[in-house]
């Protein structure tokens, strides 16, 4: 592979966004090009600016958010591919949840990784799935493995779920880490939110679930095998 790597970065946060453009520019790999092996040509927030920003600059790498404001990182891929089925998508998400993995992958991703990946880890899974590589965190590989088994292989939990269904990306994001036991004040850190919009979503969550308290969605979580 010659020249630079031109890669797209969607996030919902421009924290993260500028977080990600540091690490990748601190792992260059002289092997893999020299200076310049990755560029980030492009940052997108949202669905309509990511598909805008992809579909304009035609990076040879997409690092795509799962969750998005619009319709989440599945209806960029949709959209996106439909058009220009030559790009290639790699899921970079906090959540670590099956539903999430599958969604992506189902809609054309080449691979999946978690936030707690290292900024050479990120750049040499960008590398691969630029070279034609599936890439996953070692995790998650066996949510894949089992999901595309076949007909009549064992499986996860159907990706289905009328209640879960009834929750936004972020109430999940939320649910799935308050039944990890994480306080409000993780949750704000990890989802760069403050501790009253964490509160707004747990509120809504067990409003929607028919909960009373973080014990019962705990349990209620735990049973559908989502921590």
């Amino acid at each position: 592979m010659s020249g630079s790597l031109r890669v797209v970065v969607v996030d919902d946060h421009r924290m993260f966004r500028t977080g990600v453009r540091a690490e990748l520019d601190a792992a260059r790999d002289g092997s893999a090009g020299g200076p310049g092996d990755i560029t980030v040509v492009a940052e997108a927030e949202d669905v309509p600016t990511a598909v805008a920003a992809t579909l304009e600059h035609r990076p040879d790498v997409v690092l795509l958010d799962v969750h998005l404001p619009g319709g989440g990182g599945a209806t960029v891929l949709r959209e996106v591919l439909a058009q220009a089925p030559e790009i290639r998508f790699l899921a970079l998400s906090v959540s670590d949840a099956a539903e999430d993995v599958i969604g992506v992958i189902r809609a054309g991703a080449r691979g999946y990784v978690t936030k707690s990946i290292t900024g050479p880890e990120l750049a040499e899974a960008i590398r691969r799935v630029a070279a034609g590589d599936a890439v996953f965190s070692p995790r998650l590989a066996g949510f894949v493995l089992d999901a595309f088994a076949g007909p009549g292989a064992p499986g996860p939990a159907p990706a289905v779920d009328p209640e879960l269904d009834l929750l936004t990306s972020r109430e999940r994001e939320v649910l799935r880490l308050i039944a990890r036991g994480y306080t409000y004040r993780e949750i704000a850190k990890d989802l760069f939110i403050s501790d009253r919009t964490v509160e707004s979503h747990v509120s809504a969550v067990l409003r929607k679930l028919q909960l009373s308290n973080r014990h019962e969605l705990s349990r209620w979580a735990t049973d559908r095998r989502l921590i």
